[in-house]
């Protein structure tokens, strides 16, 4: 027969949190995980008033009274975070009931991130699927001999069509940078050649909108290490984003700088700033924005023809290149978008 003392140390050995309920209904030893969650004091007290909580009261006295194992979830704030358990009643022939904790909340959030991300994809698609349904259905019934409306409706599937196409590609997209995050580039890539061929591709877009791209500080090659295609992303984004919603300020300043000790790296870096003289927005939404599908204005996003996904890509694909991203913005000010990359 196993002595108090020898049953304490085989519990202080299991890494789970752990609470040994006696025959008597007393708490007959705890390890040092368990004491953190529920304190020290609780060995010699009857299980119902050391732990409190109603889920594992009902799991204790079940696996007591049938003999049966029984598994509840705990939740608790404790600790400056909420935290999710699977706890396990398991019976112990002579000795009462065995009680050992699983944090799962790592793996909660992860289901919940999941089962939004398919939410918010498939709202994304419905809209555009379910208007080009209503078209066909229409050009096959009522608009079948009317010219003018074939080609006005068949513009707008068009528009659909490429809505979705957007969408698709910025998830393949963000796949792919998620994957390769952990993976440091091991090229080189000419920071002033990225940013100026991306002012270039998207020049006729902003003649479109009313809007001149200025740059400055790019008379000089600024080599970084780094993914040439993956940063030529970044800085179209950046760009396309301050000429489509900052736009109305009719100006958006692309200002490139290094320094020999940037103060995030304490080595030589990179700053490119993308700034417009826009609306700008509530910085409440700041911490957010790079999160997938998070929009500060949805339905002018939608109508901009954004996906929701951009800045996230941005995020970590800077990540990938150990580098910062940071944001700002006042109401009626403007926003400036900051990409600061190593040189080493």
């Amino acid at each position: 027969m196993q002595t108090t003392e020898q049953i304490s140390k085989a519990l202080d050995a299991i890494p789970l949190p752990v609470v040994l309920i006696g025959a008597d209904e007393r708490v007959l030893a705890i390890n040092p995980s368990a004491q953190v969650m529920f304190g020290p004091a609780l060995i010699g007290r009857h299980y119902v008033t050391a732990l409190r909580q109603p889920s594992i009261l009902d799991g204790i006295e079940e696996a007591l009274r049938l003999g049966q194992t029984r598994r509840v979830r705990f939740l608790t704030s404790g600790h400056g975070r909420d935290a999710t358990y699977d706890v396990v009643a398991a019976p112990v022939d002579g000795l009462g009931v065995l009680l050992s904790f699983e944090d799962v909340t790592d793996r909660e959030k992860a289901g919940q991130m999941r089962r939004d991300f398919v939410a918010n994809v498939s709202h994304e698609l419905k809209t555009p699927l379910t208007a080009l349904l209503g078209f066909i259905e229409t050009l096959r019934g009522a608009a079948r001999d009317d010219a003018a409306a074939r080609e006005r409706f068949l513009g707008i599937m068009e528009r659909e069509a490429e809505r979705m196409n957007r969408l698709v590609r910025d998830l393949l997209s963000l796949s792919r940078v998620e994957s390769e995050e952990r993976l440091r580039p091991g090229g080189q890539a000419d920071v002033t050649g990225l940013v100026r061929s991306a002012i270039q591709t998207l020049r006729p877009v902003a003649e479109d909108s009313g809007v001149s791209v200025t740059l400055t500080g790019g008379d000089a090659p600024l080599c970084v290490p780094g993914d040439a295609d993956q940063l030529l992303q970044v800085f179209m984004n950046l760009i396309e984003n301050a000429v489509k919603y900052g736009g109305s300020g009719g100006e958006v300043l692309v200002k490139l700088s290094h320094t020999e000790r940037e103060v995030a790296f304490r080595g030589p870096g990179v700053r490119i700033d993308v700034i417009d003289k826009g609306e700008g927005f509530d910085p409440i939404h700041i911490p957010r924005l790079t999160e997938r599908f998070y929009r500060v204005d949805s339905h002018r996003s939608r109508e901009m023809g954004g996906t929701g996904l951009g800045l996230a890509i941005v995020k970590h694909i800077i990540n990938r290149h150990r580098g910062r991203f940071r944001i700002e913005s006042t109401p009626g000010q403007g926003s400036r978008f900051t990409v600061i990359l190593p040189m080493t």
